[in-house]
């Protein structure tokens, strides 16, 4: 029997609420003997750890960094390493495109290059939205005889490109080179089938007119394409857990990675007291709340220590809010860990905390890394998460006799 079909058998019905908060990139690594977290002003977060289980968690196994869907589907209690999912149909999903079974999709990074074809911003400066719209309506005056694409914006420089209308493959390389001072990768086939080499000389084709109808902008003059992916088959929330789940997350991406999984995908706001405002007007709807916050990775990714610890604070100002609705479970946690002094994901360990009435407390003196080594939960893996999660909401049953 495999992992999800055991949990499946052993999930059982309940009325208690759970809130999942997850703060994007949260763990960090120590600048001036402190991380961002313990630098941090959190009272509140620190009297709550007091009173929960709490430790670290490794997303997906020591010394691998993950990317955003692994590490939330491993917080989903999926198995990254067997639900490989392009970030391609996250992006499209979290968008509402409406995509269908044989598109090819991809995550757009609008992107700088100079007259060397040499990139030097991954992200365009991260360009506002109207600026994205702006990119995108001229990238769809390009024709390509036989597929139809569509490109939308996602958010500021990120945008997702859909291709349709032959038998794609998703087995090509990417054109992100993950670093600047290099031109844009070519798209190779990772296999020797027709389709996939079809598909990666379609895409090269494509790339060639997008320079050329955006050579004459700034700073957005070309794409980086990461991600291609043809939809996937994977079962929901409701079928797995017996969860009426729904996400209450600014970011499209994370949406997508909710509605993939089968929760009700909340319009809100980006932002804490948006988010938090819009989960209280919620409450009591849904059995599982997923609350996603976005700009403690953005900003760990921009080397940012100051605004990383005040987005930090805020949640910590504003967590009673949701403490107020007295959730049966309450789970803060990360996806992943985005150092300050990294400036990227990294394979640290995410901080964890759990309150529910059956807590074992973990009389640690603050929520941040040092002292959760020394929590009650000890390290354990993310994937664990979601079967704690369950079973302290008296959501599974004994196993065996």
């Amino acid at each position: 029997m495999d992992r999800l079909e055991f949990i499946r058998n052993l999930k059982q019905p309940s009325e208690e609420k759970i809130v999942l908060l997850v703060l994007d990139g949260l763990g960090g690594v120590q600048k001036n003997r402190k991380t961002e977290l313990e630098a941090a002003e959190t009272p509140n977060m620190d009297r709550l750890v007091k009173v929960s289980e709490a430790g670290l968690m490794t997303p997906i196994m020591p010394g691998i960094t993950p990317g955003s869907g692994p590490g939330h589907l491993a917080l989903f209690g999926y198995d990254p390493l067997e639900y490989i999912i392009g970030r391609g149909i996250l992006s499209a999903l979290g968008i509402r495109f409406p995509i269908r079974d044989g598109d090819l999709a991809a995550r757009v990074n609008f992107a700088t290059i100079d007259e060397n074809n040499k990139i030097t911003d991954r992200r365009a400066g991260r360009i506002p939205d109207e600026i994205n719209t702006k990119m995108c309506e001229k990238i769809r005056e390009i024709i390509i005889p036989g597929i139809q694409f569509f490109i939308q914006t996602e958010k500021d420089h990120r945008a997702a490109l859909i291709l349709r209308g032959k038998k794609f493959s998703e087995n090509i390389s990417e054109t992100d080179p993950q670093k600047t001072g290099v031109p844009p990768l070519p798209v190779h086939a990772l296999d020797n089938s027709s389709e996939t080499a079809v598909t990666a000389e379609l895409i090269n084709q494509f790339l060639e007119k997008v320079k050329d109808k955006l050579s004459n902008e700034s700073p957005a003059n070309m794409i980086l394409l990461r991600g291609f992916a043809l939809f996937p088959k994977i079962p929901s929330f409701e079928e797995l857990y017996g969860l009426n789940a729904c996400a209450i997350a600014g970011y499209p991406m994370y949406r997508g990675l909710a509605s993939l999984v089968g929760m009700k995908v909340i319009d809100v706001e980006s932002g804490v007291e948006p988010q938090f405002d819009r989960l209280r007007e919620l409450w009591g709807k849904y059995d599982f709340y997923f609350v996603h916050i976005k700009y403690t990775d953005s900003f760990g990714e921009d080397g940012n220590f100051e605004k990383k610890v005040s987005v930090i604070e805020e949640v910590d100002r504003n967590i009673e809010k949701i403490l107020e609705l007295n959730p049966d479970v309450f789970a803060l946690t990360a996806d992943h860990s985005t150092p300050v002094i990294y400036k990227a994901h990294s394979w640290h360990s995410v901080p964890v905390l759990l309150k529910s009435k059956w807590s074992r407390h973990s009389y640690v003196k603050q929520f941040g890394e040092k002292d959760l080594q020394t929590g009650s939960l000890g390290i354990i893996n993310t994937l664990d998460l979601m079967t704690l999660i369950m079973a302290h909401s008296g959501r599974l049953a004994k196993y065996g006799a």
